[in-house]
């Protein structure tokens, strides 16, 4: 095993846990883009379902607004309310609202705390090696498998560049 905090015991299994034990992460990027989570899953093992507790304080966004091709995505709102942005549609969620992002729904999503209180919620989703996502305000196309990122602009058909009248 490694030194990465864990539910983890002696004989290597996993044991259950007290949410509480789990660390809280903070990411922020610029004056937009910050929240804190605990990954849930990972302390507790988990490799394939991903769980997390997310707190989006007021006045921030949680991530860029995109969707997955391969990866599913959940959100329960516990305490506080905020802003979905799903599309060209806002819906208000608080605590009691759900919604699923199904894989290869080609809509992008993102979660904004434009209230002057926390917003606390639960994000569960699938894991996929072989994930693509796409950043629908950037154009960005962030493939999982490679670990980089692409234009979507810079999209090539099957044939293009190819000269299609000489054997080489």
């Amino acid at each position: 095993m490694n030194d990465e905090l864990s539910s983890v015991n002696a004989d290597g299994i996993f044991e259950p846990f007290h949410i509480d034990q789990v660390p809280w992460v903070e990411a922020t990027r610029g004056a937009r883009f910050g929240l804190a989570y605990q990954h849930l899953s990972k302390f507790g093992g988990g490799s394939q379902v991903g769980v997390a507790m997310e707190v989006l304080p007021p006045g921030k966004q949680a991530n860029q607004a995109h969707y997955h091709l391969l990866e599913e995505e959940h959100v329960f709102v516990l305490e506080g309310s905020l802003t979905l942005r799903l599309g060209d549609k806002a819906y208000e969620m608080s605590a009691g609202h759900y919604v699923c992002f199904p894989a290869g729904q080609r809509v992008g999503h993102a979660l904004v705390n434009h209230t002057d209180q926390p917003c606390r919620y639960l994000v569960l989703g699938s894991s996929h090696p072989h994930d693509v996502s796409v950043h629908t305000d950037t154009g960005r196309v962030s493939v999982k498998l490679m670990g980089e990122g692409y234009r979507q602009s810079a999209a090539m058909g099957y044939w293009d560049e190819v000269d299609t009248d000489a054997l080489t």
